[in-house]
């Protein structure tokens, strides 16, 4: 068989979706809403099906969009983010995706990205295409009786009130703080108009109807909005007639530790609520300290999230700041995309560029990505065999130069 790669026209946005409805286990129909909305949101310049030249039919799917990643030092990074990656059951393992990967890392080169993102649903696909795991996440479960917390004390200690609010406000406050949030957040990304649209129902999706959802706000006894809790609850009892909720925690904003212990404490303090589930957090979240019994909190996920490519390694590593001041020369090979090369780092600086000069550290541009944002270690990585120490000491240097003191975070799915 085969397939011919490019992007789809608007009258294939039906067959498109239907692509990846079918490769992700979705829906087995596509509906005329569905196609409008991506008519609306998708940019059909970076929308890629692949189609077979027997039959015709769209057998995979591959977008991008422009996206900002607050990387180390608050600077938002142009970046490619890669999503609705698919390829039908039928048309696997004939090298569709790489085709896919390309011509987008080509495209995003052009256009001045200087990475690539994406979230990975199976971990052994994308280290291929130069990606790396760059920033993981954790979902806690809260048993509420064993925290220790006074269910009685609903309001902040600290001057503060919790308000709840309709939809229409969190739509109207949340881009605000989550603005002011992803700048001091490395790893978060922007979110765009669609994301709140489908957040607070104003979109919905066919297959994925909109849910009603809690709306608490954290204001500051100054009374100016520091947080904001999104949570939707279970209704489950027990035979003996006693509730036995559990809420789920769909989106937590908080720009202050005060404004996070307030919300924490108030979604433990729900009547009828014997389980907390946070949804996804970093992985070093304030959470479980700020209980006066941590163990309470029992881990639920521990997983890899965002993955980073670097396309351009001169403006991605000149874009963020770094721990130490320290001149590193990283030789990176790069299979199927653009960044293969050796590069000098002067992190005191914040310059990097080529150079000649002899390597001090050798590495695959999955293992850049890996250590872009912080989280990874040079150590750990030379100790796998992704990273080889050229010069030595240099993997403990390259660890004291890139690792930041709180962890990346992307708290979204894109």
């Amino acid at each position: 068989m085969s397939a011919d790669v490019r992007p789809i026209a608007e009258s294939e946005l039906h067959d498109w979706l239907r692509a990846v409805n079918t490769g992700f286990l979705t829906a087995t129909r596509v509906t005329d809403a569905d196609v409008a909305q991506r008519a609306k949101y998708n940019d059909l310049a970076r929308t890629q099906g692949a189609f077979d030249t027997d039959t015709g039919r769209c057998v995979a799917a591959f977008r991008s969009f422009a996206q900002e990643l607050t990387v180390p030092g608050g600077a938002a990074v142009r970046s490619s983010a890669i999503s609705n990656v698919g390829v039908l059951p039928t048309h696997r393992r004939q090298g569709l995706l790489t085709r896919m990967m390309r011509a987008e890392f080509a495209a995003a080169a052009a256009r001045g990205e200087a990475l690539a993102t994406l979230i990975a649903a199976e971990y052994p696909i994308y280290g291929r295409y130069g990606f790396g795991p760059a920033a993981s996440l954790v979902e806690w479960e809260i048993d509420v009786p064993r925290t220790g917390l006074d269910r009685r004390l609903a309001a902040p200690v600290d001057g503060g009130r919790i308000d709840l609010v309709d939809a229409a406000d969190y739509r109207r406050l949340g881009p605000g703080l989550h603005d002011v949030l992803r700048a001091a957040t490395p790893g978060a990304v922007g979110r765009n108009e669609r994301w709140w649209d489908l957040a607070t129902g104003l979109e919905e999706i066919s297959y994925r109807p909109y849910k009603e959802k809690f709306h608490a706000v954290y204001r500051t006894a100054e009374g100016e909005v520091a947080g904001v809790a999104v949570y939707t609850a279970d209704d489950h009892w027990t035979d003996a007639k006693v509730p036995q909720n559990t809420v789920q925690v769909r989106d937590l904003l908080a720009l202050t530790p005060q404004a996070e212990r307030a919300l924490w404490q108030f979604l433990c303090s729900i009547d009828w609520v014997q389980k907390v589930r946070t949804g996804y957090r970093a992985p070093d979240d304030l959470l479980p300290e700020l209980l006066p019994d941590p163990r309470s909190a029992r881990v639920v996920t521990s997983a890899d999230f965002l993955w980073v490519r670097v396309l351009d390694v001169v403006r991605a590593l000149g874009a963020r700041t770094y721990e130490v001041p320290g001149v590193l020369v990283l030789e990176v090979t790069d299979e199927v995309g653009p960044a293969a090369g050796r590069y000098r780092l002067d992190a005191a600086q914040g310059v990097c560029e080529r150079t000649e000069e002899a390597a001090d550290l050798r590495l695959d541009v999955s293992a850049l990505g890996s250590l872009y944002l912080g989280d990874a270690s040079a150590v750990r990585l030379a100790a796998l065999g992704r990273v080889t120490e050229e010069r030595p000491g240099a993997a403990a240097l390259a660890d004291a130069v890139f690792r930041t003191a709180r962890r990346p975070w992307c708290p979204d799915v894109f």
